[in-house]
């Protein structure tokens, strides 16, 4: 990416109102190029778009955001994927980042949480705040707030 060159996002939710918020959070600091209501229809934009980081919910008709990160890892896909989800349970948020999930955030802190977990994905830095504030462990066992 070169300096003058904004991150490209996608952003995938089923509810227009949710990817209009992210859009509206994430927009004044990178260039969103693309939206997909469904999972298969997010994972034909992916290819097409190469985008820096994809911002996905897991609950999408067609192919939920888990099987689509799935099918996006073992496409050779390298965009970095930040799950934005309305679930908190931790069964979740750990099978989002053993797929290779780069953040994950609760749609209820979407305001807080979105941008900063975007920024540590193009980072490198898995990013997964439990809603309390505290931090969990991500993939590589190191603790992120």
């Amino acid at each position: 990416m070169t300096p003058e060159r904004r991150a490209r996002i996608l952003l995938a939710d089923d509810h227009p109102e949710a990817l209009e918020q992210a859009a509206r959070v994430l927009g004044g600091s990178f260039e969103v190029v693309g939206t997909a209501a469904d999972g298969l229809a997010l994972v034909r934009a992916a290819a097409t778009l190469d985008p820096d980081v994809i911002v996905l919910d897991i609950a999408m008709p067609v192919l939920d955001g888990l099987e689509a990160a799935r099918r996006l890892k073992a496409s050779g896909c390298r965009s970095r994927l930040v799950f934005l989800t309305v679930w908190e349970d931790p069964d979740y948020r750990r099978e989002a980042m053993a797929i290779g999930a780069d953040g994950y955030v609760v749609k209820s802190r979407l305001a807080v949480d979105l941008l900063p977990a975007v920024t540590a994905a193009l980072a490198g830095r898995a990013r997964a705040p439990l809603t309390n504030g505290a931090a969990m462990k991500d993939r590589s066992g190191l603790d992120h707030e």
